[in-house]
């Protein structure tokens, strides 16, 4: 019987798996940031690449530390990945800097029409300032007219429109709309942070036209640090996979209230399930 004999390592293989690039800080607890990004990628069968931006001292109490990374080492993690890898989509979350910002611009510049998912971290839920006063502006000038989709929650939204979003949903699906044109990308508004027991999350394309609306129940009992990175992880991986931006919505947002409800008890609290 012959022997078949391994591919050399120089055979050039077909990839077998999608990649996705998540550019964010570290979250020492691992609810958030590039840890529940990388969950997430895993989660929708997506291989997660990564360029670390800050170290972080936290957990969902709390942010007693923050470490920036170097800007130029921000971009050779960004290009060594690109330059290797076949990343078929990207997403931004805690950059903290302008600098941070402009170096992971001119860095997805270089990648062409790379979708590119922007969630602009600001506040943790803990309270805790995760991006400088200079960054805003970078982030609006810089990254921002890079992205497919920006996804705020109504907070971070306040802050970029210059007015908290109106509570009604027709009117907050105006200021979805408004914002979207004063960005010129698509916004996928996060309701999490609003009042009531129904949460709703508006989806509008870059002209400011309504794509999508999904509604969810609050669910009580769990703690919600790393929600944000979750769905936009999720719909990261969701464009890798080759989604239309409405479907990776639909995926992206039901996959985090599956987490939501299943969740785990990990510690005094319990958390979002990423995994079975």
């Amino acid at each position: 019987m012959g022997l078949t004999m391994p591919p050399s390592p120089d055979t050039p293989l077909a990839p077998t798996l999608p990649c996705a690039l998540s550019i964010a800080g570290s979250d020492s607890g691992g609810g958030a940031g590039i840890q529940a990004d990388l969950l997430s990628f895993a989660a929708q069968g997506v291989y997660g690449a990564t360029a670390l931006t800050c170290v972080t001292a936290q957990n969902p109490d709390g942010v007693s530390a923050v470490h920036p990374c170097p800007p130029e080492v921000v971009t050779a993690q960004i290009r060594q990945v690109l330059a290797f890898y076949p990343v078929r989509a990207a997403k931004t979350g805690m950059l903290f800097s302008e600098a941070i910002v402009q170096a992971t611009a001119r860095a997805l510049a270089d990648a062409g029409n790379l979708p590119l998912v922007v969630d602009p971290v600001m506040v943790a839920s803990s309270g805790a300032r995760l991006l400088q006063e200079g960054a805003i502006r970078a982030l609006a000038g810089d990254l921002i007219p890079l992205a497919t989709v920006v996804t705020p929650n109504l907070d971070e939204a306040e802050i970029l429109l210059g007015r908290r979003p109106r509570a009604t949903e027709i009117g907050r699906m105006a200021d979805a709309a408004e914002l979207a044109r004063r960005l010129g990308a698509a916004v996928l508004l996060k309701g999490g942070h609003g009042e009531g027991d129904e949460l709703v999350d508006l989806l509008v394309d870059a002209g400011g036209r309504a794509l999508a609306t999904r509604r969810a129940a609050r669910v009580g009992g769990v703690d919600t640090h790393g929600s944000g990175c979750t769905l936009s992880a999720a719909l990261a991986a969701r464009l890798a996979l080759g989604d239309t931006l409405a479907d990776a919505f639909a995926a992206a947002h039901a996959y985090l209230q599956r987490g939501l409800a299943g969740a785990i008890a990990v510690g005094p609290r319990r958390q979002i399930r990423h995994l079975p």
